[in-house]
């Protein structure tokens, strides 16, 4: 049994807990806990959002690392997994204090989302309090964390545990990206600059990271190459997302009542830049070549937070933007198509993985699978340009017995290969 010290951006609440569509870090950290915490003694040391009497002088709970209030809900959940739980109050950033420090800072803007003095100082009391066999951090917004320990470690006045450092994307490639998709529409050149600027500090910083961890985690193939590009010889080990095969289990919920045979569905965070770029691109160039064939189809987008940019599509008869959700398995289910559209991103997208354990026929293009290994025509369809993702489209809303071989194929490959009882175990091979 080992002693870990898992770091992670925010509370890794179990998904079945939370309404709406998860973040895909939160799920992927929940399950790493709650695999890792079945044989060896994990503490948490991570970020959460207050509870609103924060400030008030309640004292926090017993064997709970803190100041201020913290939602205890929330830590009930993590209690059965974790030896402790030290959690501070997430840092705010003003956008004039990220306008200055993305043109006078060094640091990507994703370096310092999450720096707070006091988070360092948490990680220092722990270590010299507990000899961990393993520290690992959980993405890049989480790695200043991994460069504090490297130098504490280095400084000889500690034990040096293993440092692991789990790199949710290649996040220059995202931002590289971002640019080349931004760049070609002048509207969006404000955006194209920011990634332009984020790409090559990211380049030099995740480098920098990934240099001083004794082992660096990818979730794909393709980030693995990704991070070797950026530092030739780094040894890389692929632990890949994966999928709570009960939860997402074809027939678990019903179909939502109202959406019609001829759905298509969208989930996801819908304040995260590819999620938005993914949704106005099919909207505005899919959507219409779609409804000149079949007139009754209705592009449901669902997911929390909608950007201000999905005000756009208010008018459109044919598109609904919901807004966060209790639960996204009725409107998954519900879908005559799952359209995956995405042109900016890395890493894999749980979304997919979702919508294949639902056993739902998925349309993507091939950016959108990034980092599976799918093949065409058997647990997926591709299509990159409008014109081939509405023929695709229309193809299986047309052909429903296409469309169930193409549900039952994925369903049987998340199965075989994206549980996460299977992946969990490949982190403990690599400790």
């Amino acid at each position: 049994m080992a002693r870990i010290l898992l770091l992670t951006p925010q509370l890794p609440i179990p998904p079945q807990a939370l309404t709406g569509t998860s973040q895909g870090t939160t799920i992927r950290n929940y399950h790493i806990l709650a695999g890792l915490a079945q044989r060896h003694a994990v503490d948490l040391l991570s970020f959460c959002q207050p509870t609103a009497d924060r400030r008030d002088s309640a004292q926090p709970p017993r064997g709970i690392g803190c100041t201020f209030t913290l939602p205890t809900g929330e830590i009930e959940l993590l209690r059965p997994y974790c030896r402790q739980i030290v959690a501070e109050p997430m840092p705010v950033r003003t956008l004039a204090r990220r306008m200055r420090d993305t043109l006078l800072s060094s640091l990507p803007d994703m370096a310092l989302r999450l720096a707070a003095p006091v988070l360092h100082a948490d990680l220092a009391r722990l270590l010299n309090e507990t000899r961990y066999d393993v520290v690992q951090v959980e993405g890049i917004e989480m790695a200043p964390y991994a460069l504090d320990f490297r130098s504490l470690a280095d400084s000889g006045t500690l034990p040096p545990p293993r440092l692991v450092f789990d790199d949710h994307n290649a996040e220059y490639i995202l931002q590289q990206r971002a640019f080349l998709t931004d760049v070609r529409r002048p509207r969006r050149w404000p955006g194209a600059l920011y990634s332009l600027i984020q790409w090559q500090k990211l380049a030099i910083y995740e480098r920098r990271v990934s240099r001083a961890a004794d082992a660096v985690v990818a979730v794909s193939e393709a980030d693995r190459r990704a991070l070797q590009r950026l530092a030739p010889g780094l040894a890389v080990t692929v632990v890949p997302n994966g999928v709570d095969l009960e939860f997402y289990r074809p027939g678990v919920v019903p179909p939502l009542v109202g959406l019609g045979p001829h759905a298509l569905v969208f989930t996801g965070k819908m304040d995260y830049r590819p999620n938005v770029d993914a949704v106005l691109w099919f909207a505005e160039t899919v959507l219409p070549l779609i409804l000149a064939q079949v007139p009754d189809a209705r592009f449901y987008v669902v997911g929390q937070q909608p950007h201000a940019r999905l005000a756009a599509l208010a008018g459109q008869p044919a598109v609904t933007v919901t807004g966060r959700v209790p639960d996204t398995r009725p409107y998954i289910a519900a879908a005559g198509v799952y359209v995956v559209p995405l042109r900016i991103g890395g890493g894999t997208r749980l979304k997919v993985l979702e919508a294949m354990a639902m056993g739902q026929a998925l349309i993507s293009t091939r950016l959108g699978c990034d980092g599976f290994p799918f093949t065409d025509g058997r647990e997926v369809r591709f299509a990159d340009a409008p014109a081939a993702f509405a023929e695709a489209v229309v193809a299986l809303l047309a052909d429903r017995e296409q469309a169930g071989r193409l549900g039952r194929a994925g369903r049987a490959y998340v199965e075989a290969h994206f549980g996460w009882d299977a992946i969990v175990p490949r982190l403990e091979e690599l400790y």
